[in-house]
C-alpha cells in the first residue's frame, strides 16, 4: 500500500504538556510550526484530563527503567541497546499476558 508523496511528515500534529511549559511564547512557537499545543494553564485545578494521556507514556517508561542496562545506557552501539529494548518490551508483554489482572 503506497503513502503519500513526498517527504514522510517529522512533526506531531498535537503536543500534550503540563503546566511548567505554560506560556504565550511557547504556545506561539508551536502554532508557527503548526503543531497543535494542549498544555495545561497554570492557574487552573487539576482537572485538565491532560495527564490521562502522559499517563501512559510515563507508566511505559517506568517499566522499561526497571531494565538497569535501559535505564543508564552503557552501549555505544545502537543495534546492541535497540536489541535490549526490544527484549525488554517482549519481557513487558510476557508479564502482562500473564498477570490475571490485565
Amino acid at each position: 500500500m503506497r503513502g503519500k508523496r513526498g517527504r514522510p511528515r517529522s512533526r506531531p500534529d498535537t503536543l500534550l504538556a503540563d503546566r511548567g511549559y505554560d506560556s504565550q511564547p511557547h504556545r506561539e512557537g508551536l502554532r508557527a510550526r503548526g503543531i497543535r499545543p494542549i498544555i495545561a494553564k497554570r492557574s487552573t485545578e487539576h482537572g485538565s484530563r491532560l495527564g490521562r494521556e502522559r499517563w501512559v507514556v510515563e507508566r511505559t517508561f517506568s517499566w522499561l527503567h526497571q531494565y538497569r542496562r535501559l535505564r543508564i545506557r552503557y552501549e555505544r552501539r545502537a543495534d546492541i541497546h535497540e536489541a535490549f529494548l526490544s527484549l525488554a518490551c517482549s519481557l513487558i508483554c510476557l508479564k502482562q499476558v500473564r498477570s490475571p489482572f490485565c
